[in-house]
């Protein structure tokens, strides 16, 4: 497959995505710090999802600057949700050329170059070319909104850790590690996501909280991909957030376009 600067950058904004080392802070335990029992973790994880934005659609606008190796470009991203159905993404770069658009599902993952009038329609287990193996929909969906993963939380292979400033959280579930960092407001300002036994990694920090129709949503999002001899990082502002409007997510492929494979 022929991969061009605007498929990495399509495939990593739709990929959106994870992490595995650490954050806008040090993702360290300080020494005061200490491990709660079960019974304050389980509480602590309700609260956690209490804390989550609890939405039917979101409509987001944000200005990027994203790096593929050496390489730096300025793009508008536009991402739209249907909470649980659909992701629906698009990149545009200079001169309000629209370079890109995604459609992600629960089972498929369909991409489209519109500067080179080429097309990817595959299953949405695709994606773990540029993520992790055992990426879920509803993980892709938390993380572009800055949410905690609860499934993912409930394993017995948890640990919290409290300190003045913070809590992490670290464990395993289905072969991946996850270590987040989480803010007072019970939100989290980091995550860290890594396969066992390998190295491809994915870090993501969120940052510049701010309430928007009632959701302590993060402005601001950075996002860094290595793996497969490759490296992506992207930061993201958003200027302009709705939550559960009616959104569209126009999505047809012209006939001419090639398949690749």
């Amino acid at each position: 497959m022929r991969k061009n600067i605007l498929s990495k950058l399509s495939l990593m904004m739709a990929a959106v995505m994870l992490l595995a080392a650490c954050g806008t802070k040090k993702n360290t335990v300080k020494k005061e710090s200490h491990l709660p029992k079960a019974e304050t973790e389980a509480e602590l994880l309700k609260n956690y999802e209490l804390s989550n934005l609890n939405f039917h659609t979101f409509s987001g606008r944000a200005k990027a600057n994203v790096k593929v190796g050496k390489e730096s470009h300025n793009a508008t991203v536009n991402i739209r949700m249907d909470r649980d159905k659909a992701i629906w993404i698009s990149v545009t770069a200079l001169l309000g050329i629209e370079a890109a658009r995604v459609y992600i599902t629960p089972d498929s993952v369909k991409i489209m170059n519109k500067i080179h009038g080429e097309y990817i329609a595959q299953p949405f287990s695709y994606l773990e070319r540029y993520t992790n193996r055992g990426i879920s929909f509803r993980m892709l969906q938390d993380i572009l909104v800055g949410n905690m993963t609860i499934d993912m939380l409930r394993t017995d292979q948890l640990q919290v850790a409290t300190s003045t400033d913070d809590v992490q959280v670290i464990g395993i579930k289905d072969g991946l590690t996850f270590h987040y960092g989480v803010n007072h407001a019970n939100r989290p300002f980091a995550l860290n996501l890594i396969e066992l036994g390998k190295s491809q990694k994915l870090e993501a920090t969120y940052s510049e909280f701010a309430d928007i129709s009632g959701y302590n949503f993060p402005q601001r999002f950075t996002l860094n991909i290595e793996g497969a001899g490759t490296t992506v990082s992207a930061d993201m502002l958003y200027n302009r957030t709705e939550f559960n409007s009616a959104v569209e997510m126009p999505f047809t492929i012209p006939a001419r376009y090639k398949e690749i494979k």
